[in-house]
């Protein structure tokens, strides 16, 4: 194992959307293009699977400098009420493009830091939403919640509004770890959080941990996966740090390079860690992820109804995304957009009745083709290759396959590929065989983290 990871360890994305960001092409975006593809996308899908809001909640107390996340660091709390009233006016601006009631399938509160804000503020943002929209059979309302700020106030509007699940940030336990991203989170706050949420009636709550961070060891991570053993959630994220100070600048500058570990040692965090958790009775998900039997991630994979986007991993599957707030991403499947990045100008846009998109990227005939095969990648760990001449470099891809399959990564049959169990940990690498965008323009300088 340890010579594969060395031969396929390399910088590549993580395929929450296809094409990559890094790849939009913005010279074929506008936002009157993204406007039609909302609109084509709510006619085709909303009346059968209902529509998907994520809301990016950007404010945290303090700056843990492990995060990629675009966030605005601030202690002043008089920020929530104007920003919220922000959010609910560019959801309006989107309710003026449909004919009828969005039927609402999935709401996810990501950030930053959701419990940033009071339970009072997040219940009037809520309420004006579900006055505008029809609430699915069965939906999906999670959050992100931070186990040194939420309260079991926050558990219980949230849960009286719909939302069954809840996932915890933990990282890591050790002190020394906590210290050098800036997150000192005693186990004790996690467990109460935890144990209120159960208390209440969650049946989704997920922990997330991270391997590769600095001071990290096998020992610390070894303690922090038993004591989240103890507090048994439904489902896990574990998560390789990625190391992007080239975006982030600062932010990940909290320590130096050498005190990350080499690269044998954090080998050693993921395979040692997946083992402990499959071991603890953990089912490995996609990519990433770990789930008890019982959890929904893992039933949506075993029924093949397992899908990905900016959301991460979900057992919910509509084709229109609608992002709101400051950085956020929306997915209409024929393009994709993103909200300009700084509270102020997505304030200000909103004010003057503008969708407050920045960025884009509408999606050809070949995109659509590869972005399927990725996505069935990434969920399934399998795929058909039946392409059409008219990309011939997908052709290729097969080639570049047949060397994973002597590596024991892929099993190709005629046209089904499907990765092994050993080549899960590779899945990103067996999605990068797919991208032509990044195969047609190989980055000059890095932009992805390492994928393992």
């Amino acid at each position: 194992m340890n010579s594969l990871i060395d031969k396929y360890n390399i910088p590549g994305p993580r395929y929450t959307s296809y094409p990559t960001v890094p790849y939009w092409d913005d010279s074929t975006f506008t936002p009157e293009k993204w406007k039609e593809s909302v609109i084509r996308s709510f006619n085709e899908s909303n009346a059968e699977e209902g529509i998907s809001i994520y809301i990016h909640l950007p404010f945290c107390e303090a700056l843990c400098t492990f995060c990629a996340c675009h966030k605005r660091i601030t202690k002043q709390h008089s920020v929530e009420v104007p920003y919220l009233e922000s959010v609910l006016k560019e959801w309006r601006l989107y309710l003026e493009l449909f004919d009828e009631k969005p039927k609402l399938k999935e709401l996810h509160l990501g950030g930053g830091t959701p419990t940033f804000f009071s339970p009072e503020n997040l219940k009037t943002l809520l309420e004006g939403i579900f006055t505008t929209v029809d609430i699915a059979e069965h939906p999906e309302f999670s959050f992100e919640g931070h186990p040194n700020n939420t309260t079991k106030e926050h558990l219980q509007t949230l849960y009286d509004l719909g939302f069954r699940r809840v996932s915890f940030g933990v990282q890591d336990y050790d002190p020394k770890v906590q210290k050098a991203i800036n997150r000192i989170q005693p186990f004790e706050n996690v467990k109460n959080v935890t144990e209120w949420a159960k208390e209440i009636g969650y049946r989704g709550i997920s922990h997330d941990l991270v391997f590769g961070l600095p001071h990290q060891t096998w020992e610390a991570m070894e303690n922090t996966i038993r004591k989240t053993m103890e507090l048994k959630p439904d489902r896990l994220a574990f998560y390789s740090y990625a190391h992007v100070p080239w975006v982030k600048g600062v932010g990940q500058r909290g320590f130096d390079e050498g005190d990350l570990p080499s690269g044998e040692e954090k080998r050693r965090l993921y395979e040692d860690g997946k083992k402990l958790l499959q071991d603890l009775g953990y089912i490995e998900v996609g990519m990433d992820h770990f789930s008890l039997e019982h959890d929904d991630l893992y039933q949506s994979l075993i029924h093949k109804k397992l899908h990905r986007n900016f959301m991460g991993y979900t057992s919910s599957n509509t084709q229109l995304m609608v992002g709101l707030g400051m950085s956020a991403i929306s997915d209409s499947w024929y393009a994709f957009a993103q909200n300009v990045k700084t509270v102020e100008e997505y304030q200000t846009m909103v004010e003057e009745g503008k969708i407050p998109v920045v960025k884009g990227h509408v999606l050809n005939e070949e995109d659509l083709i590869v972005r399927r095969h990725i996505l069935n990648l990434m969920c399934q760990l399998e795929t058909t290759f039946n392409i059409d001449n008219s990309f011939p470099e997908l052709d290729n891809a097969l080639e570049m396959l047949k060397e994973m399959e002597n590596d024991g990564l892929v099993e190709i049959s005629g046209k089904e590929i499907k990765i092994t169990e050993a080549g899960r940990a590779f899945t990103r690498n067996v999605a990068m065989v797919f991208d032509l965008r990044m195969m047609r323009n190989k980055p000059e300088t890095r932009i992805f983290s390492m994928t393992i």
